[in-house]
């Protein structure tokens, strides 16, 4: 079994890359919906994150309010160190079961691991190899406000990730989604070809 790391940064695409290696025969696990499971009531870092931040940032239906706990850690690094440390590690449990139980099933299988922060977590290492998603920051800008930000959240978030082009330093793979569809697909295909070798 192969394991894959996919990262990159806002709105650079990988989404589009997962779903393409997907349709390619890889399994993708998706870092940030199991974060939301852990983080669901009954979830294991549910109890810990309201006892960390307190009652006021539950929801009224119980749940935990995401929006403001997002903003809650938002330009305060101390604050979101201490609920990564309460989401990493069952995020991560979650993640190690998955591979196992995919790789009982399928020997060969290449399991891509999608996630935002990889790299800044240095959970990349656990992994055989890393492809980063990249495209120019405007891009970045005009697909983030197609999902609901104004340009200033946006751009106040992409400038608090790693840079691309740092990311791209500890990169088996570069993934450009700057171009059309069909350019970014002929890419993931090419990629999926060199793990296949691999798996």
């Amino acid at each position: 079994m192969l394991r894959v790391g996919l990262t990159g940064g806002l709105a650079s695409g990988k989404s589009f890359v997962g779903k393409a290696l997907a349709e390619q025969g890889c399994y993708l696990i998706k870092a940030d919906e199991i974060g939301h499971q852990v983080l669901s009531p009954g979830g294991e870092a549910f109890a810990l994150v309201v006892r960390e931040f307190g009652p006021a940032f539950l929801a009224p239906d119980g749940s935990l309010d995401r929006k403001r706990l997002a903003t809650e850690v938002f330009n305060r690094p101390e604050r979101l160190a201490a609920l990564n440390r309460l989401v990493h590690p069952p995020v991560i449990r979650r993640q190690d079961r998955m591979m196992e139980e995919i790789g009982a099933r399928d020997p060969g299988a290449i399991v891509i691991v999608e996630a935002a922060v990889m790299i800044e977590a240095g959970t990349f290492r656990r992994l055989d190899k890393l492809i980063v998603v990249v495209c120019g920051e405007e891009q970045q800008v005009a697909r983030a406000l197609g999902r609901g930000l104004t340009r200033e959240e946006a751009l106040a978030r992409i400038r608090r990730q790693m840079p691309l082009e740092e990311k791209c330093k500890f990169a088996d793979y570069v993934i450009d989604t700057s171009g059309d569809e069909p350019g970014t697909s002929r890419q993931v295909r090419e990629v999926y070809s060199l793990l296949r070798s691999l798996a």
